[in-house]
C-alpha cells in the first residue's frame, strides 16, 4: 500500500486540507438506489470520515482505515461508532456486511493487491451484497506526492470484479478533470 503515507499527524494533516471540500455525496446518492436503508455497510478507507458522515445517515456504517493516526480521530469525533483497523487488501475481519464502499482508496493497491481484496470482499459480503468503489481513471500506476496509484479503466474494472460481482452501473465522472474518475457498484455472485 502507501508506505505509511497516512501514518503521522503531518501527513494526516495534510491530506484533510487537499480533500476539504471533497466528498462522494453524489457517489453515495447513486448507493443508495442500490442499498437498502439501515443496510449494514463496511467503508474502506475512512481516512477523515467525510464520507462516513454522509453513509451513517443512511446506513448502519462501520469505518475503517489502515492508519492508526485517522482511526484515532474518528473515534474521539464519533465514539459510539464502530472503526476498524482494517488492511484494504486483507480486510481481516469476521464481520459480514450487505454492503461495501469507498472512495478513491482502492487504487492504492497494485494488481496483485486488488486482486486479493476483490476476493476477500465478496467473501465478506452477505448473499447479494453491494460494492461501491470510484477509482482515478488511466492505465498504467505511477507514485504520485509519495502514494503509489493505479489507475484503471472500465476494461480492467471488469477484468479485477466479473468473476465474484454482477456489475450493475459503471459510469466515468468528473472530480477534478473530464472522466478523471470511474466508480462502479457491483452486486455479489
Amino acid at each position: 500500500m502507501s508506505d505509511g503515507y497516512y501514518k503521522t499527524k503531518e501527513s494526516v494533516d495534510q491530506y484533510i486540507k487537499l480533500a476539504e471540500g471533497h466528498h462522494g455525496g453524489a457517489l453515495i446518492e447513486r448507493l443508495k438506489g442500490m442499498l437498502q436503508a439501515n443496510s449494514s455497510l463496511l467503508e474502506i478507507g475512512s481516512g477523515p470520515g467525510t464520507d462516513w458522515e454522509i453513509l451513517n445517515e443512511t446506513f448502519e456504517t462501520t469505518g475503517s482505515d489502515f492508519s492508526s493516526e485517522f482511526l484515532s480521530r474518528l473515534i474521539v469525533k464519533h465514539p459510539k461508532a464502530q472503526f476498524l483497523e482494517l488492511d484494504a487488501t486483507t480486510l481481516s475481519t469476521d464481520q459480514k456486511f450487505d454492503g461495501i464502499y469507498s472512495n478513491k482508496v482502492m487504487h492504492h493497491l497494485n494488481d496483485m493487491e486488488l486482486k486479493v481484496s476483490v476476493k476477500r470482499q465478496h467473501e465478506i459480503l452477505n448473499p447479494q451484497g453491494i460494492i461501491c468503489h470510484s477509482f482515478w481513471t488511466g492505465e498504467d500506476s505511477e507514485i504520485f506526492k509519495g502514494l503509489f496509484v493505479n489507475y484503471h479503466s472500465e476494461s480492467s474494472l471488469h477484468s479485477f470484479f466479473d468473476n465474484y460481482f454482477e456489475i450493475l452501473l459503471l459510469e466515468y465522472y468528473a472530480e477534478f478533470e473530464n472522466e478523471d474518475s470511474v466508480f462502479m457498484i457491483g452486486r455479489k455472485k
